[in-house]
């Protein structure tokens, strides 16, 4: 059997030597709270809380008026990363193409070197895994702030992230899932996963419960899309069939009170494009409302892909996952 323990020497090294880049930059740049920008344009904007500050910036589509409340995607970015600066989020994604298309706003966090010296999201930590403490009260409380000072509809907040930043994303599912529509994790694992490197025994139905706790009177079923390089060394294939699992089984405690989730796929889609990689879509319904998708990409690593995708961890032969996640969370308001 293979082993099952995530690997992360070849993320941890490109890690440090963008790290190491990032010293000599200043990231983030001035931060200017915008109150009444223009559409089209892409504003900084800083949230400071009682768990530190956070830095992030905004893009809106030409089509923005204050008077218009439009969809937000909060893309996440992963280790060694920046939200919009060096090896960032926004060129990995290619975000602000789509939103001017399709009318959404972007918000491009940045992790601070204060806080994790790689520039990882501290998704893998106690500390940062409950409402109203660390990284999740922070990117919550920036996410309240964009609403509020660009008139953004609260009921359609959307959160993508990659890698170390899926974590927060599903962390973020888990711990404010009255601010959260929908979740996408790209090379990302469950919530708690820690627990599970400290007990293998540990099962997604021992780690589902842990999340429907945290929820607590909040919770809802959260839809999810989960895509996973099948060549991803740095965080390993079975940890996206982990989350599946665990997701399905958290939809099936909050709508019935029981973990007997049906984790038979309704539909199972295989896309073979010429000259890409190949992927499968499996989508899964559980009781209520808890969609939950997961595509697998062949020949994929630790990655995000699609032909905008520019960076150190981009493949523009897989599929356009940014296109995917519109598709998934456009669908999906908060309801």
């Amino acid at each position: 059997m293979r082993d099952r323990r995530p690997t992360r020497r070849p993320a941890a090294l490109l890690a440090g030597v963008t790290a190491l880049a990032l010293l000599v930059l200043l990231v983030p740049a001035a931060i200017a709270e915008a109150r009444e920008p223009a559409g089209g344009q892409d504003r900084h904007g800083s949230y400071a809380g009682s768990h530190g500050r956070l830095d992030y910036q905004v893009h809106l589509p030409p089509s923005w008026r204050a008077d218009r409340a439009m969809p937000v995607v909060v893309a996440v970015h992963g280790c060694g990363m920046t939200g919009s600066g060096l090896n960032s989020m926004r060129a990995m994604t290619g975000f602000d193409d789509l939103a001017d298309r399709e009318d959404f706003i972007v918000v491009y966090p940045t992790q601070s070197i204060l806080r994790n010296a790689m520039m990882c999201w501290n998704s893998l930590s106690p500390e940062h895994q409950q409402r109203g403490r660390g990284e999740p009260e922070l990117l919550a409380g920036a996410i309240r702030q964009v609403v509020e000072v660009y008139g953004a509809d609260p009921a359609r907040v959307h959160v993508a992230g990659a890698s170390s930043g899926a974590g927060s994303a599903v962390i973020l599912g888990v711990t404010y899932p009255d601010l959260v529509a929908t979740v996408t994790s790209v090379a990302g694992g469950e919530y708690r996963f820690h627990r599970f490197e400290e007990d293998p025994t540990l099962t997604p139905v021992d780690t589902a419960r842990l999340a429907q706790a945290e929820m607590g009177p909040r919770a809802r079923q959260v839809p999810l899309l989960v895509v996973q390089g099948d060549r991803d060394e740095v965080v390993r294939p079975f940890m996206a069939d982990r989350l599946v699992r665990q997701w399905l089984v958290l939809g099936a405690l909050v709508a019935t009170g029981r973990p007997d989730a049906d984790t038979a796929p309704g539909v199972v889609t295989r896309v073979e494009p010429p000259g890409g990689h190949p992927w499968t879509r499996t989508v899964h319904r559980a009781p209520g409302r808890a969609d939950v998708d997961h595509h697998l990409v062949e020949g994929m690593g630790h990655a995000w892909s699609g032909p905008r995708s520019d960076g150190l961890f981009a493949d523009r032969a897989g599929p356009d996952l940014s296109a995917a996640v519109w598709e998934f969370a456009s669908a999906r308001p908060m309801g």
